[in-house]
């Protein structure tokens, strides 16, 4: 088996699908990639078994096979290499591999492509099709609510749902939730999945960019996201989502209009001197005038900021995690953010000024408690 292949083109769509190579020791063949040739085309393949990643490549081959290569060596000697052919000349029998440069020859050794784990198939799948551009903006939303607590699996993903009222993506850690819907993606058979977040985040890092649509494929195990060459699968979260609605409240008649760019430089600057364990601020309203609050009382630390803002309803002072809130700023592209409040110890939302058409983002944070 040999193929001849642009470093800088092989060495880019390698890049693609690493992030998904897993350092382990019990199965030391998911450190490599799978390379599998076939009529000129090279497949690449990585896996950690509950995601994998595959893309492809054309080279110059008239030999078909397949071979596992440790990821890690061959990544670092395509790095050192300017853009130039590369010939890869495979031994099948003893699986070692040689790569010839116009600098020389490396040797490493590979391992049996047969080996290496089979990769999930489509199998009585339910499908839609979502822009890239949709998606991105939906996982860059909802992925700064993912749980990190594996005693509640449900909330360590993104929940995708799917129906006649359109497409609607939930995350939650029961300190902040986040709600992303986009009305104009719709289907009269409702569905509904959990994406891990390890395949949310990569799935997330390989749209940035991309103006292409994205099929999505789904059973009962796994999704199949597919867009150009590039297909990401991953088994889902099988667990029960919580129902997020019942959290967000109905009523939350106070409402506060602010820039959005001032609002996070003050959140910046104050939190340096509250506490480093809760990152608590104190959001104070009266009339329009916000005053923003922080303080470390073991260490004397306090800071005090005040902006105007639109504020409709009784005066209130609410105490908020600041980096949870500047977060939730920071992916909202708006020049203005809406507050909606109705007491020190009940949930705010927050919503861009204005929506993009068809589009509906909703962010919650809970209270801090905030101590005399």
């Amino acid at each position: 088996m040999n193929f001849v292949a642009s470093s800088n083109s092989l060495l880019k769509q390698l890049q693609s699908i690493n992030g998904v190579v897993a350092s382990n020791n019990l199965l030391p063949i998911l450190e490599d990639f799978l390379f599998n040739l076939q009529d000129g085309k090279l497949h690449l393949t990585a896996t950690d078994i509950d995601t994998s990643m595959s893309t492809e490549i054309n080279v110059e081959s008239k030999s078909n096979g397949k071979i596992a290569i440790p990821a890690k060596m061959l990544l670092e000697i395509l790095k050192s290499l300017p853009e130039q052919p590369v010939n890869f000349n495979i031994d099948e029998e003893s699986f070692s591999v040689e790569l010839k440069s116009e600098y020389g020859k490396y040797k490493l050794a590979g391992e049996n492509g047969d080996d290496f784990p089979k990769i999930p198939v489509e199998d009585d799948v339910k499908e839609i099709e979502i822009s890239a551009e949709t998606l991105f903006r939906g996982l860059t939303s909802t992925q700064l609510a993912v749980s990190d607590d594996e005693l509640r699996p449900a909330m360590t993903g993104i929940l995708f749902q799917i129906d006649e009222n359109g497409l609607t993506m939930v995350s939650t850690d029961a300190h902040k939730l986040v709600r992303f819907r986009k009305t104009d993606i719709k289907t009269d058979k409702p569905a509904q999945f959990i994406l891990p977040k390890k395949a949310a985040q990569l799935l997330r890092n390989n749209l940035t960019g991309e103006d292409s649509v994205v099929r999505v494929a789904f059973n009962n195990k796994h999704a199949f996201f597919t867009f150009k060459s590039m297909q990401i699968i991953c088994r889902l979260i099988d667990a029960k989502f919580p129902d997020y609605n019942s959290v967000i409240p109905v009523e939350n008649p106070f409402k506060m209009l602010i820039e959005k760019k001032d609002l996070t430089g003050s959140l910046k600057r104050v939190m340096i001197f509250s506490n480093k364990s809760t990152n608590q601020v104190s959001l104070k309203i009266s009339g329009n005038n916000l005053k923003i609050s922080g303080q470390d009382i073991e260490f004397y630390n306090e800071a005090q900021e005040s902006l105007t803002c639109n504020y409709e309803g009784e005066d209130i002072e609410i105490g908020f995690n600041a980096k949870f809130l500047s977060e939730m700023l920071g992916v909202l592209e708006t020049d203005q953010v809406s507050f909606n409040l109705s007491a020190p110890n009940r949930a705010a939302l927050l919503f861009p000024d204005k929506q993009q058409e068809n589009e509906d983002i909703l962010m919650l944070i809970m209270p801090l408690m905030i101590r005399s």
